[in-house]
């Protein structure tokens, strides 16, 4: 296993309508850098044998996903949320609570065409590995989910499309990872120069003589 060598962990929130290959993405870049992910289809999957995507039951997965998340900040550890980030408030809800835990945050869009993604959404297969914990949806199911989605604008994100090959996709994610780690670096080294300038012009406090009698 590789390790993803970041100064500071980080949570990548993958993103995308409904079948563009968000849980293809996370698995493979688990798997590959040994990062945890929270899977809002595996936790639903492991409570509800027939999900109805109600209001109730959203909550519950919820308030589990927030559950491990919380455990995770502990471990000082890069991972992944695969799901309930569609929406940009809960991207900046979760991008708080992350830098209360020193952890940076980056955003993964996976972009795959709607025709695509409808046809994988509501044709699941559970002989594919990704389709394992996705139960198929009904279009009533995926455009309430579609229209949930807020495409990403002035967030820390990169796109990845859902038609690539993981290889093509990690390439990028890790290009966008590096640059941020490299963008850190030269502005933590910036703030030093100016400290280190402003303490050498400072003028030396002046000495004032003293007489005791």
């Amino acid at each position: 296993m590789k390790s993803l060598n970041l100064t500071r962990p980080q949570i990548l929130m993958v993103v995308g309508l409904p079948g563009a290959g968000k849980s293809f993405f996370s698995r493979q870049f688990s798997e590959t850098f040994s990062a945890p992910v929270v899977s809002f289809d595996r936790i639903r999957y492991e409570l509800f044998n027939k999900p109805s995507y109600s209001a109730d039951e959203n909550d519950l997965v919820s308030r589990l996903a927030a559950y491990q998340i919380e455990e995770l900040f502990k471990t000082n550890r890069s991972f992944i949320v695969d799901g309930g980030c569609n929406a940009r408030v809960d991207r900046i809800s979760l991008a708080q609570l992350a830098k209360k835990a020193n952890y940076d945050t980056s955003v993964v869009w996976v972009q795959t065409d709607a025709v695509t993604t409808k046809q994988r959404a509501l044709k699941r297969s559970p002989r594919r590995e990704d389709d394992k914990y996705n139960t198929s949806l009904t279009e009533q199911q995926y455009d309430a989910f579609a229209r949930r989605f807020t495409e990403p604008t002035r967030e820390n994100y990169v796109v990845i499309s859902g038609k690539h090959t993981y290889n093509a996709q990690a390439k990028m994610v890790l290009r966008k990872l590096v640059a941020a780690r490299e963008a850190r670096a030269d502005a933590a080294h910036r703030h030093e120069v100016v400290q280190s300038k402003q303490a050498s012009e400072r003028p030396a406090p002046q000495r004032r003589d003293i007489t005791i009698r």
